[in-house]
């Protein structure tokens, strides 16, 4: 099947090496680069999602304790608002990175879960 964005199919003329983020050890140079950023986009994805969480509770105490003010509703009602977005931006980094990955390399996961080539 032949994609738009796709010129042809890519091969690497090293070869995969077989190593993936999850199989590296101590000694495998490179370790510590791949260690610190996974642990570093999990945790900011983490973080994104408690902070959602944090604006969704302070924005429904503010819409329940608004009394009727239409002033105090229009900010809650923003809040959950921005929330939203934010969590849809998380999201979609996902899906933009597979689409990306399933026009470069003809692999949805190429991008998520990416390998290192040597020679």
């Amino acid at each position: 099947m032949k994609l738009l964005a796709q010129v042809g199919i890519l091969n690497n003329p090293y070869g995969p090496s077989g190593f993936n983020v999850s199989a590296y050890t101590s000694a495998t140079p490179g370790y510590g680069l791949f260690l610190i950023l996974n642990n570093l986009i999990k945790f900011v994805i983490i973080l994104a999602g408690i902070y959602a969480f944090w604006n969704f509770l302070t924005a429904g105490y503010q819409f329940m304790s608004a009394g009727g003010d239409p002033k105090n509703i229009s900010k809650a009602s923003a809040k959950i608002l921005h929330s939203v977005m934010g969590l849809l931006v998380v999201v979609s980094s996902f899906i933009i990175a597979g689409i990306l990955g399933l026009l470069l390399y003809n692999d949805p996961v190429a991008l998520l879960s990416p390998q290192i080539f040597t020679p």
